[in-house]
């Protein structure tokens, strides 16, 4: 009998190019949550892979492996990866963070240690905050699109950010399962690889049929699928994540466990 694959997804308007047609696939099972619950699923097996933030991947990579060389990623802005300000950036010291994010976490506090040499300190942010209270917050995902942060003047996207003190693209997520899964892994990360290959063929119709649904205007969606994210792990991408996990290291946000391995 074929096994069928639980398979953790993110439940945001990035990740359904990954997933196209996986749906009507009899040889799976979707489990949508947000990137942050994701990792937590997968080390209770309560999914048998997923798309998980890669600050997480670095912390277990002596147990999990990449699967599939889908992901979700950027070269330059992003839209939904952001931080909103009411001071300049290299003046902000406390950041309310949300809470479904791992990797953005990290990747605000490299950033403030690599370009303004400062520790910042991380608070969870539950949206009740009054203005003054917050001197800044990183907000990720749809709700990035239609936020009600409008007393914050400065917007810094950390895409961009990172490209401009790397000049690397950036790995947000990628697909990973415990190294001693049972079936064939192989198989399942073509699965994973042929979805993406449709997802992104199709990302015009995915943002026109999605995109409102999960507050986006069409157009925007349509802009952020097609020419904000990048859906391939290539060579450059590897760099980035072995750059990204050196910078993890030097700022002691994970273990040393090792070097990165790719499928």
């Amino acid at each position: 009998m074929q096994r069928k694959w639980k398979i953790g997804v993110v439940s945001y308007l990035n990740a359904k190019p990954l997933v196209d047609g996986l749906d009507a696939w009899d040889g799976a099972e979707l489990i949508y949550d947000v990137p942050a619950r994701l990792s937590g699923l997968l080390d209770r097996r309560a999914v048998d892979a997923a798309l998980v933030p890669v600050i997480d991947l670095f912390e277990r990579q002596d147990i999990w492996q990449i699967i599939s060389d889908a992901c979700i990623g950027c070269d330059g802005e992003t839209l939904t990866v952001r931080i909103f300000s009411r001071s300049r950036p290299e003046e902000v010291r406390r950041l309310h963070v949300d809470g479904d994010s791992h990797t953005s976490v990290a990747l605000a506090r490299i950033i403030w240690q690599e370009c303004y040499g400062r520790r910042l300190e991380v608070v969870p942010y539950q949206g009740k905050e009054a203005v003054e209270d917050c001197e800044a917050v990183l907000l990720i995902g749809d709700k990035v699109v239609h936020h009600d942060l409008v007393e914050y003047e400065i917007q810094t996207d950390l895409g961009s950010a990172w490209k401009s003190l790397t000049s690397l693209p950036f790995v947000f997520a990628v697909w990973v399962a415990p190294r001693d899964s049972g079936g064939d892994l192989a198989a399942l990360g073509r699965k994973l690889s042929e979805a993406r290959d449709r997802g992104v063929a199709s990302a015009k119709r995915i943002a026109a049929e999605l995109g409102p649904g999960l507050g986006w205007p069409v157009t925007l969606a349509e802009t952020y699928l097609t020419r904000r994210l990048k859906f391939t792990l290539g060579p450059r991408q590897q760099s980035a994540m072995a750059r990204f996990l050196e910078l993890a290291r030097r700022y002691d946000l994970v273990p040393a466990l090792g070097e990165l391995t790719f499928v």
